[in-house]
Protein backbone atom coordinates (compact mmCIF):
# COMPACT_ATOMS: atom_id res chain seq x y z
CA UNK A 1 0.00 0.00 0.00
CA UNK A 2 0.96 3.57 -0.85
CA UNK A 3 -0.38 6.57 0.86
CA UNK A 4 0.08 10.37 -0.20
CA UNK A 5 -1.73 12.99 1.33
CA UNK A 6 -3.18 16.29 -0.34
CA UNK A 7 -1.12 19.51 0.17
CA UNK A 8 -2.49 21.61 -2.29
CA UNK A 9 -5.62 22.05 -5.04
CA UNK A 10 -4.60 24.28 -8.16
CA UNK A 11 -6.69 26.65 -8.70
CA UNK A 12 -7.75 24.85 -12.38
CA UNK A 13 -8.12 21.32 -11.29
CA UNK A 14 -12.18 21.90 -10.93
CA UNK A 15 -11.82 22.60 -14.34
CA UNK A 16 -10.50 19.13 -15.60
CA UNK A 17 -13.53 17.94 -14.06
CA UNK A 18 -15.85 17.71 -17.50
CA UNK A 19 -12.66 14.98 -18.67
CA UNK A 20 -12.76 13.42 -15.75
CA UNK A 21 -8.92 14.32 -15.42
CA UNK A 22 -6.88 14.84 -12.39
CA UNK A 23 -3.44 15.55 -12.49
CA UNK A 24 -1.16 14.82 -9.51
CA UNK A 25 2.39 16.17 -9.00
CA UNK A 26 4.66 16.10 -6.26
CA UNK A 27 5.87 19.66 -3.72
CA UNK A 28 8.57 20.42 -6.50
CA UNK A 29 6.15 20.51 -9.05
CA UNK A 30 7.06 24.02 -11.44
CA UNK A 31 4.90 26.91 -10.87
CA UNK A 32 3.59 27.07 -13.92
CA UNK A 33 1.97 23.16 -13.38
CA UNK A 34 1.01 23.86 -9.95
CA UNK A 35 -2.37 26.09 -11.07
CA UNK A 36 -3.82 22.61 -12.74
CA UNK A 37 -2.39 19.86 -10.59
CA UNK A 38 -3.03 18.26 -7.26
CA UNK A 39 0.11 18.58 -5.38
CA UNK A 40 1.09 15.98 -2.74
CA UNK A 41 3.28 14.26 -0.44
CA UNK A 42 4.02 10.77 -0.41
CA UNK A 43 4.98 8.91 3.09
CA UNK A 44 7.53 6.27 1.54
CA UNK A 45 9.13 5.36 -1.65
CA UNK A 46 6.19 4.62 -4.13
CA UNK A 47 8.49 1.96 -5.95
CA UNK A 48 5.98 0.09 -8.41
CA UNK A 49 2.99 0.55 -6.21
CA UNK A 50 0.53 1.23 -9.13
CA UNK A 51 -0.27 -1.76 -10.80
CA UNK A 52 -3.09 -2.84 -13.44
CA UNK A 53 -5.85 -4.84 -11.06
CA UNK A 54 -5.22 -2.58 -8.06
CA UNK A 55 -7.22 -0.25 -6.29
CA UNK A 56 -7.01 3.66 -6.38
CA UNK A 57 -8.53 5.45 -3.02
CA UNK A 58 -9.12 8.94 -3.35
CA UNK A 59 -10.99 10.28 0.02
CA UNK A 60 -13.93 8.25 0.49
CA UNK A 61 -14.11 7.12 -3.15
CA UNK A 62 -12.43 3.48 -4.73
CA UNK A 63 -11.54 2.91 -8.07
CA UNK A 64 -10.32 -0.02 -9.91
CA UNK A 65 -7.07 0.39 -11.64
CA UNK A 66 -7.62 -1.04 -15.17
CA UNK A 67 -4.62 0.58 -17.17
CA UNK A 68 -1.19 1.76 -15.82
CA UNK A 69 0.80 3.84 -18.63
CA UNK A 70 4.43 2.53 -19.54
CA UNK A 71 5.88 5.54 -17.65
CA UNK A 72 3.35 6.04 -14.79
CA UNK A 73 4.89 4.62 -11.66
CA UNK A 74 8.62 6.23 -13.11
CA UNK A 75 7.10 9.44 -13.55
CA UNK A 76 5.27 9.08 -10.06
CA UNK A 77 8.38 7.96 -8.18
CA UNK A 78 10.63 11.07 -9.98
CA UNK A 79 8.45 13.49 -10.26
CA UNK A 80 5.22 12.84 -7.72
CA UNK A 81 3.33 13.27 -11.28
CA UNK A 82 0.50 10.90 -12.19
CA UNK A 83 -2.72 11.23 -14.90
CA UNK A 84 -5.81 9.80 -13.50
CA UNK A 85 -8.63 9.39 -16.28
CA UNK A 86 -11.79 8.19 -14.48
CA UNK A 87 -13.27 6.54 -17.72
CA UNK A 88 -14.86 2.85 -17.59
CA UNK A 89 -13.89 2.63 -21.80
CA UNK A 90 -11.04 0.33 -21.71
CA UNK A 91 -10.09 1.09 -25.32
CA UNK A 92 -9.24 4.48 -24.25
CA UNK A 93 -5.52 5.41 -25.81
CA UNK A 94 -3.08 5.91 -22.87
CA UNK A 95 -0.70 8.25 -22.49
CA UNK A 96 2.66 6.88 -20.65
CA UNK A 97 2.47 9.10 -17.43
CA UNK A 98 -1.61 8.29 -16.98
CA UNK A 99 -3.71 5.24 -15.55
CA UNK A 100 -7.46 4.65 -15.98
CA UNK A 101 -9.24 3.91 -13.33
CA UNK A 102 -12.82 3.47 -12.95
CA UNK A 103 -16.05 4.07 -12.15
CA UNK A 104 -15.78 7.65 -14.21
CA UNK A 105 -16.74 9.50 -11.26
CA UNK A 106 -14.85 11.99 -10.39
CA UNK A 107 -13.40 12.60 -7.13
CA UNK A 108 -14.05 15.21 -4.20
CA UNK A 109 -11.23 16.05 -3.37
CA UNK A 110 -9.77 18.63 -0.49
CA UNK A 111 -6.43 19.22 0.72
CA UNK A 112 -5.21 16.70 3.80
CA UNK A 113 -7.13 13.52 1.90
CA UNK A 114 -5.35 10.81 1.59
CA UNK A 115 -4.59 9.02 -1.94
CA UNK A 116 -3.99 5.21 -1.70
CA UNK A 117 -2.76 2.75 -4.06
CA UNK A 118 -3.16 -0.74 -3.10
CA UNK A 119 -2.06 -3.96 -4.98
Amino acid sequence: MLRTVVKQIGEIVPDFKEENLLILFGPEAPPELKDISVIHEVDENPNGAIVEGGVLEVGSQVYQISKVGSLANKNFEELGHLSIYFNDDESMELLPGAILVSPAVYPEIQEEDSIIFKK
